[in-house]
């Protein structure tokens, strides 16, 4: 991910429905060392003759921990991979450059992303009550362990 992806990124972050984060976040987000900020291109469509971004990824590292932050696919990828190409390719990252767990958060009505995590080993650890605004709803903590810790 570049700066010059960041339009795109809000566009598929609004249209999600996801926490906006919004351009200033993100950009800041790309200057931390520890972040793994990915993104889908899309190769030009015979239909529309449009590139741009299929969706998009975005992590941090916070210790061993790969904290995943958003993931967001536009509306006409959604259900062909796309998600689990991004996160398969988030979770590789996070192995090599030494984490031992990746974490997120869901919305509690999201069950098609549950779902989707749920095929890549995640496991729910606990629930937040009102974690989300707008609507506010509980969110499902989910975790799942990519790598052997190192540590004694």
């Amino acid at each position: 991910m570049t700066d010059h992806d960041l339009i795109e990124v809000v566009e598929i972050e609004e249209s999600c429905g996801l926490s906006l984060w919004g351009w200033d976040s993100y950009h800041a987000e790309l200057l931390r060392p520890e972040s793994i900020m990915l993104v889908a291109r899309r190769a030009v469509d015979s239909h529309d003759g449009q590139r741009g971004l299929g969706g998009f990824i975005a992590a941090r590292l916070v210790a061993e921990d790969l904290h995943i932050n958003n993931i967001g696919v536009r509306t006409e990828f959604q259900r062909i991979g796309l998600g689990g190409s991004l996160l398969t390719a988030v979770l590789s990252t996070g192995v090599v450059q030494d984490a031992t767990a990746a974490i997120l958060e869901v919305r509690a009505g999201n069950v098609v992303a549950q779902a989707l995590y749920e095929r890549h080993g995640f496991a729910t650890i606990s629930r937040r009550r009102n974690y989300y605004r707008q609507p506010t709803e509980d969110a499902i903590i989910m975790k799942v362990l990519i790598k052997e810790s190192t540590a004694p």
